[in-house]
């Protein structure tokens, strides 16, 4: 009982959830679970939280959500139930979430919602998400325990690129009109091209739209519908044959893997009239003329400095900087191009440190989580806060204590090298932090990592074309580190990584050169004193320790590889020295399954063994380019599929016409335990084996007999026809031989011995075979 007011009266039972705690008591205690809200009177009843948000139901678009849900079933007694909206985005395995950019908008509101649906939009395009939707009231404050959620996982679509918001007129001729514009907010992938649409205004009198995430308006004037298009395959572009003193309407779009985006706002530009070229052309004469003499003087005074500084020169003792000048100076890059400066030729390395990379204060860092190991200590995920600029995410990588001198500058170089680069598919440095303990490099945050493991945690969840999407920004990157002469040397999917728009980029820079020769990695294998990746680096690399972009073509091949197989390991369980044997034999990896055979030709092109045959990089991004231009030229599968009981393809084909004897030739192609078996089947010389027949390999040399017939519809021999059918009796020996030959006369025959183990030791005496008369395969089956 209770009386909540001095007076005359009684005393009241007290509401329901509550109770008195002693006697002539003015309020009554709400029982545990049960609160009152700050503006609810005494006099009233004790409520609780509300349940969770029931059946929860989620339209999913590009990089948009609709949510909907029902009501809870317990509003603990209020009527006052709102609803808070908490999104996070997440790692593709959803290891770790983290809160959503400022930028993602919920309409009506995120918190605070009286009716159960919200529109959410400006998410990541192919990015997990969590959402909770989180049920409160007006004692929910009150409670020590979270608010009751329902979450829902999702994952957005991929997205074709946002709209271009503005564009900016560089120059204007009487015919012509040269443009930029700043690429998509949201890219949401790679921008293969842009598309140009222009028309000529009819009026003179030009409003401009402002672009926003919607797009471009419906058409409102007639010319449009006569406007022309044209492309580019970069953020600037000349329009030509247009008409003097005429206004055009212009409007860009961009477009990925994913298609093309909306169109930015119409924008107006006019082409010069005749008066107009005439007096701009005579306002730049005293310009020309002035920069014309003024180049003359400086043409002369640097010939001049040039002399004085070539004599001083020959008596410098600083030997070092004129190094530093050489690499400047020299190498295969474009007229006026940066090119890479090794960190290592500087006298003091921490020099190049101060002059790559920018220092960077320890207090602007925050380290989050671990979320690897590397050669030098561990990696962390966590922000970096720079004054004026918003938080991002990070990738903290920090040098472990007790580290040596040497240990340090070995781990700094790493910083040095990726300093000096700038393009969206090799890894940003951020800064470094060496003022103080531990000693980081800092650099920007992939949230999918590595791409061996991504791939293979996402198996067969990519389309050909997505998939040629990611090797062509990896050939972006490589073409760019080979113009500044950058050797990798460590090219493989486990050193690349991606983030949320499958963008991906080159990482781990000057590990390789340095691998310390005690490592344990299997993965690296010693040679003339260093470790290498063996079944990335090709032979001339392996053998004379000769690294150059040639061999950084041959390791991208077999990134290839790894990308259309999603993650598997090259050569599978073949070890390092089977490896290499085979590639000095021209044996290489044939094609996964389901790859395009353009695919597969150009990793042959990459694994050609004279380095000066293979494509370089810029070739190999025009081929991909092409690819994704038309990619009805991906829709031919390679027809072996690749499955480690198959032996890898044999690239190498003797030349017949060169041999003088059978022996010779039999030798030339290993085979030279058959010589007394030709030799007594009568081929004793070349042009008796050049008119060998099918049935003539098998029927002279053994005592078999051959049936031309169809293949059968459960044959494996990759649907040849007509297929010879052997019935043998022999040895295994014998039947190897059959198939050799086959092989070295088709050209192309892949063997395939398919019966068990203990049966080979066995020596079966009796079967059958299959062998196509047309580069095809063997099949062998014991009886």
């Amino acid at each position: 009982m209770f009386k909540a007011h001095q007076g005359i009266g009684i005393c009241s039972q007290c509401p329901p959830n509550s109770r008195s705690t002693s006697e002539a008591a003015a309020i009554c205690t709400c029982r545990n679970g049960y609160y009152r809200s700050d503006f609810d009177p005494s006099e009233v009843a004790c409520t609780s939280v509300p349940s969770g948000p029931r059946n929860v139901i989620s339209i999913v678009n590009e990089t948009s959500i609709i949510l909907e849900w029902h009501p809870p079933r317990d509003t603990g007694g209020r009527d006052d139930v709102t609803y808070n909206i908490v999104c996070k985005k997440c790692r593709s395995d959803r290891r770790s979430c983290s809160r959503c950019d400022d930028n993602v908008e919920f309409v009506p509101r995120q918190l605070g919602l009286t009716g159960t649906r919200v529109f959410i939009s400006n998410l990541w395009a192919h990015t997990p998400y969590t959402f909770e939707i989180q049920a409160v009231n007006g004692v929910s404050n009150k409670s020590p325990f979270p608010p009751q959620h329902a979450s829902v996982n999702i994952t957005t679509n991929q997205a074709a690129p946002s709209t271009v918001l503005i564009m900016h007129q560089v120059s204007a001729t009487m015919r012509s009109i040269t443009l930029s514009w700043p690429q998509p907010e949201q890219p949401n992938g790679i921008i293969l091209d842009y598309e140009i649409r222009y028309y000529e205004k009819l009026s003179r009198i030009c409003i401009p739209e402002i672009s926003s995430a919607m797009g471009s308006r419906p058409a409102t004037d007639h010319s449009e519908y006569n406007s022309s298009m044209a492309k580019s395959q970069t953020n600037t572009a000349r329009i030509d044959g247009l008409r003097p003193g005429m206004v055009y309407v212009v409007q860009v779009r961009a477009r990925t893997v994913a298609g093309y985006g909306k169109y930015s706002g119409k924008m107006c530009f006019q082409t010069l009239t005749d008066d107009d070229y005439k007096s701009e052309l005579r306002e730049q004469l005293p310009l020309i003329a002035g920069s014309a003499a003024a180049g003359v003087v400086f043409i002369v005074s640097l010939v001049a400095i040039s002399i004085v500084c070539s004599r001083k020169r020959a008596y410098s003792k600083e030997a070092v900087y004129s190094d530093k000048l050489q690499h400047y100076s020299t190498g295969r890059g474009s007229p006026g191009m940066k090119i890479y400066i090794d960190p290592f030729t500087y006298e003091d390395p921490n020099e190049a440190v101060r002059e790559f990379a920018k220092e960077i204060d320890v207090s602007f860092v925050k380290i989050e989580e671990v979320i690897g190991a590397g050669e030098f200590g561990e990696v962390y995920k966590g922000r970096l806060k720079l004054p004026g600029k918003r938080e991002i995410y990070v990738a903290i990588k920090t040098l472990k204590a007790g580290y040596s001198e040497k240990q340090r500058r070995d781990f700094l170089s790493e910083a040095s090298i990726m300093g000096q680069f700038d393009h969206p598919n090799i890894i940003r440095l951020e800064g470094v932090v060496t003022k103080s303990r531990p000693v980081m490099i800092i650099t920007e945050f992939m949230e999918n990592g590595a791409l061996d493991s991504f791939l293979r945690q996402n198996d067969g969840q990519f389309t050909v074309i997505q998939l040629v999407g990611m090797l062509r920004g990896i050939a972006a990157g490589m073409k760019y580190l080979a113009e500044m002469n950058y050797v990798h040397r460590d090219l493989a999917a486990r050193n690349i990584l991606v983030n949320s728009n499958l963008v991906c980029k080159v990482s781990d820079f000057g590990l390789s050169r340095y691998l310390q020769d005690d490592t344990s990695d299997p993965t690296y294998t010693s040679s003339l004193g260093g470790k290498i990746p063996v079944r990335w680096t090709a032979p001339e690399a392996i053998a004379y320790r000769k690294f150059t972009s040639a061999s950084d073509v041959w390791s991208y091949g077999i990134v290839m590889w790894e990308v259309m197989s999603f993650g598997e390991r090259p050569y599978w369980d073949m070890s390092n020295q089977d490896v290499i044997n085979a590639i000095e034999q021209d044996y290489r990896l044939p094609p996964p399954m389901d790859c395009p055979a353009a695919l597969h030709q150009l990793m042959l092109d990459c694994w050609q063994k004279d380095r000066n045959t293979r494509p370089r990089f810029a070739e190999i991004v025009n081929t991909l380019d092409k690819m994704i231009r038309n990619p009805a030229s991906l829709k031919t599968v390679a027809t072996i599929t690749a499955v480690p009981s198959q032996p890898l393809l044999d690239r190498s084909i003797p030349d017949f016409t060169a041999f003088t004897s059978v022996e010779d030739w039999l030798s030339a192609i290993k085979m030279n335990q058959y010589r007394d078996s030709f030799l007594t089947a009568g081929f004793t010389s070349l042009q008796l084996v050049a008119q060998m027949t099918s049935e003539d390999l098998f029927m002279p040399l053994f005592d078999v007999r051959s049936i031309w017939k169809d293949a059968s519809p459960d044959s494996q021999a990759y649907h040849c026809s007509p297929l010879l059918h052997f019935h043998w009796q022999g040895s295994h020996n014998a039947l190897q031989m059959s198939c050799d030959l086959l092989e070295m006369l088709s050209g192309s025959c892949v063997k395939d011995m398919l019966w068990p183990e203990e049966q080979r030791q066995q020596e079966p005496t009796s079967g059958h075979m299959h062998c196509s008369s047309q580069k095809t395969s063997c099949h062998v089956h014991s009886l």
